[in-house]
């Protein structure tokens, strides 16, 4: 009965997304993987970013200051690769590479997020196709803005999503909304692929790190600018696995084989911090983690991709042919997870793992690779 008074009281004098009691997922433990995972649908609040989904935070500020951005570590995301660190790269694409044709077990029958859509397994044959060896970069979609004058949804909406633990508190003391289902997501005004975290921040050093904040249809837009396309959910899950099958990331079934780190991801508490073990607390520039097996970077981590393919949870144990998603729908798939996945959050840094958003969504941890039918 006091549980219940405490909950109207809150109801009363709070805004709408504060939740009276909040249960840590329950885990279990998958026999081929060395990591717990929630056994339910734990979110990073990612497929919630839709422009409807904000909710005004005048009368509640404390969710804006539970995690200021002096819990996150100030030098981890300045480690660049030498090899990269001069950015005179030569081309201004991408580089492809051939994925060759094959039958592969597209999703799982043991789903880390049953919701999702992952199951069941069911064979898939896709033909060869070309893909970006790594996520567009920043200095790659500067090629494109500079190229043709095009302006991202972002900048047209004037706002972006970003995750609040990255913001200055200057950029935090303006925000008078947030997202509903994730209050640690904030529509910034002024986010877009030139700054990142708002207008107090730029890309200047991070040139060679994915673009983010890109709508679907802004990575279209780069993609048929450079003669490419996005990949389908298909020919994405069939590149991310690198020619192994059942396997539940790009280089197997470890996460950290032999203690080492494969990809960018989360480490220590969602959302309240992020120790950076892998060096980076943000994105990390492209092809800093080693490749899978096809010259694939960043397939899993990193930033998620947009695929061409809408959002369905249904599918069938029938052997497709390339196939394309349904015809239509309201949301887009996108693939990979980002540097915010955390094993006991956000288990979708798999190769089977999907979520989804509006084709007029971004954030500053979503980007994109294109695919090709032939070399461009």
């Amino acid at each position: 009965m006091l549980l219940w008074f405490l909950c109207l009281f809150l109801s009363l004098n709070t805004i709408d997304y504060v939740c009276c009691v909040q249960r840590k997922p329950q885990v279990s433990i998958r026999p081929d993987a060395d990591t717990d995972v929630p056994s339910e649908s734990a979110s990073c609040g990612c497929q919630n970013l839709n422009r409807d989904g904000v909710v005004d935070v005048n009368r509640d500020r404390s969710i804006l200051m539970e995690n200021p951005s002096d819990k996150y570590s100030r030098t981890s995301n300045e480690k660049l690769p030498d090899t990269q660190r001069n950015g005179k790269e030569s081309y201004s694409h991408s580089e492809m590479t051939l994925i060759p044709g094959g039958e592969f077990l597209m999703g799982t029958d043991d789903p880390g997020i049953p919701p999702d859509g992952e199951s069941p397994q069911r064979k898939v044959y896709i033909d060869h196709f070309y893909m970006d060896i790594h996520e567009v970069s920043n200095h790659h979609f500067q090629s494109f803005i500079n190229a043709t004058g095009y302006v991202t949804e972002a900048e047209r909406f004037g706002n972006s999503f970003v995750f609040e633990g990255l913001l200055s508190e200057e950029v935090k003391s303006h925000i008078s909304q947030a997202v509903a289902a994730a209050p640690w997501w904030l529509p910034v005004t002024g986010a877009d692929w030139r700054h990142p975290e708002g207008r107090d921040s730029s890309i200047t050093d991070r040139l060679e790190h994915p673009v983010l904040h890109v709508s679907w249809g802004d990575a279209v837009a780069y993609c048929t600018w450079a003669n490419k396309r996005l990949p389908t959910e298909a020919e994405w899950e069939y590149a991310c696995r690198g020619g192994l099958q059942d396997r539940l990331y790009p280089w197997g079934n470890k996460l950290t084989p032999k203690g080492d780190h494969y990809t960018n991801l989360w480490q220590g508490e969602f959302p309240t911090h992020n120790s950076g073990d892998d060096g980076f607390i943000k994105t990390s520039p492209v092809m800093s983690f080693p490749a899978n097996g096809y010259g694939l970077y960043d397939m899993v981590g990193n930033a998620w991709e947009w695929t061409a393919d809408w959002w369905t949870v249904h599918h069938t144990r029938d052997h497709k042919l390339n196939p394309t998603g349904p015809p239509s729908g309201t949301d887009k798939v996108k693939k990979g997870g980002s540097y915010m996945c955390h094993k006991s959050y956000c288990y979708r840094y798999r190769c089977a793992a999907r979520s989804q958003n509006t084709p007029d969504s971004s954030a500053s941890n979503l980007g994109f690779r294109c695919a090709s039918p032939e070399q461009p």
